[in-house]
């Protein structure tokens, strides 16, 4: 094993796109491949043994789907990101995959250095790979939505997070990068980072990707 690396699992029931992947992910220095799964059953089991950063997750998948096996893996509480591939860019179940805790998304037909920046992306924590294009998605599906997962805490939690961390929760849904941020609030970009953990701590979330999908669905951010 490569020291300092990000590690990565792929799953997924197509074996070209698992090959493919491991191939151009392979390539670059600061990833490793470190296994992959044909479906989301053999995904919870890998990363129970392997415990990647990074689960490339498909979501239409045999025994057990994507988005039950994100949230499986999320619910064991590791460290693992859940990055959800997809083919299309509103496909309705992504959004699912979201709400199950998946940090992110990514389109099948990404180039390789798109896929390497989206693993490390998620792997870091710093926001989903294409913001814009995810604000869309959150703004659609947020409408359809069944009840709000949030909804009966929100008005608490909000009560928690002072006037600057409401307004940066509020960045964080628009799709803004800590640096982004940082240069919108006229303040550094540690202080943003800092801000961004004291959020999640308060509200109870896994990370920037369901702060986003809590002030869509608690209605801090309206879908426009």
């Amino acid at each position: 094993m490569r020291s300092g690396t990000i590690r990565v699992l792929i799953a997924d029931d197509q074996m070209m796109v698992r090959e493919g992947f491991s191939v151009l992910l392979g390539a670059m220095p600061d990833i490793e491949v470190v296994g992959e799964a044909v479906n989301g059953r053999e995904a919870v089991e890998r990363v129970r043994e392997l415990s990647p950063d990074v689960v490339l997750m498909d979501i239409r998948m045999p025994e057990l789907n994507g988005i039950e096996a994100t949230r499986e893996i999320v619910a064991a509480d590791g460290s693992a990101k859940v990055l959800v591939l997809t083919t299309f860019d509103l496909d309705e179940y992504v959004y699912q995959a979201l709400r199950a805790g998946a940090s992110g998304f990514l389109l099948k037909d990404a180039s390789a250095r798109r896929l390497a920046d989206g693993v490390r992306v998620v792997a870091a924590g710093e926001a989903l790979l294409a913001p814009s294009v995810t604000k869309r998605l959150i703004s659609e599906f947020s409408k359809l939505s069944e009840a709000p997962r949030f909804a009966s805490t929100a008005q608490g939690a909000y009560g928690d997070l002072t006037e600057r961390e409401t307004e940066v929760l509020v960045l964080i849904a628009q799709g803004l990068s800590n640096a982004e941020m940082a240069e919108r609030l006229v303040v550094a970009e540690s202080t943003v980072k800092t801000h961004v953990s004291r959020i999640l701590v308060k509200l109870g979330l896994r990370d920037r990707t369901q702060a986003a999908v809590f002030a869509y669905e608690t209605r801090l951010v309206i879908p426009g």
